[in-house]
């Protein structure tokens, strides 16, 4: 059975192969462990084998895990949706917010950001695929979005993220992730992010641009949703 270690080295191996590829830089490419479901004791191991970006879906099942690991100088970042009732302890509590789709969120995460914490890291989350299910606004929406959120005191805006629909077809892939690295060339904004690709595509998403990958299963193994 592969330890959590041993999984870490896999995805590193692949990150770095995919970027060599692309002809980039390994190290444009960063890891951010998806530990939604998993237990704190899980974070802390993936701690301890060098990994210090986590991610969270669940804004309560992540506040627990933060107090549980208050010793540990983690980077936390939320990339679940956001309800308008969650926006202040995301606020209070987060590094980075990856899913932001709409104005009203990034306002009140902007009113609510603590003075003393520095400016809340934003990317803003595009329904690439237009799947009615999904969270993001739409590429129509996302110039004025773009324009209002870089305005706003408590927020950086960092670039952007989508969860294109699962395709295990190489070409869709690269094709969807495109579509998120163009849309984002378009805003002519200072941007330097782009959060895509997760544990079956992130090849194609590196080789498209990805600066962040969101790997939860391949890292941790199978989620435990009765534990969510």
């Amino acid at each position: 059975m592969s330890t959590l270690a041993d999984n870490i080295s896999v995805i590193a191996h692949r990150i770095d192969s995919a970027a060599r590829a692309a002809g980039r830089d390994p190290a444009s490419v960063q890891l951010l462990a998806v530990s939604k479901t998993k237990p704190a004791s899980a974070i802390r191991e993936a701690h301890a084998a060098g990994l210090c970006h986590m991610g969270e879906n669940y804004l309560q099942e992540a506040l627990t895990k933060q107090q549980a690991l208050s010793d540990l100088p983690l980077i936390w970042h939320f990339i679940g949706p956001i309800q308008s009732n969650k926006t202040k302890p995301i606020a209070e509590h987060f590094d980075w917010v990856h899913s932001v789709d709409r104005q009203k969120i990034a306002q009140r995460l902007s009113e609510q950001r603590p003075a003393a914490l520095p400016p809340l890291n934003i990317c803003l989350q595009v329904n690439v695929s237009g799947e009615a299910s999904k969270s993001g606004c739409s590429p129509a929406e996302l110039p004025a979005l773009a324009q209002a959120v870089n305005a706003l005191p408590g927020l950086r805006l960092r670039g952007l993220m989508a969860i294109p629909e699962p395709t295990e077809d190489r070409a869709e892939q690269e094709a969807a992730f495109a579509t998120l690295r163009e849309l984002q060339a378009q805003l002519g904004l200072d941007l330097d992010t782009l959060s895509m690709g997760m544990s079956h595509d992130l090849e194609a998403a590196i080789a498209q641009g990805a600066t962040w990958v969101r790997i939860g299963t391949a890292l941790f193994g199978a989620r435990d949703y009765g534990q969510a």
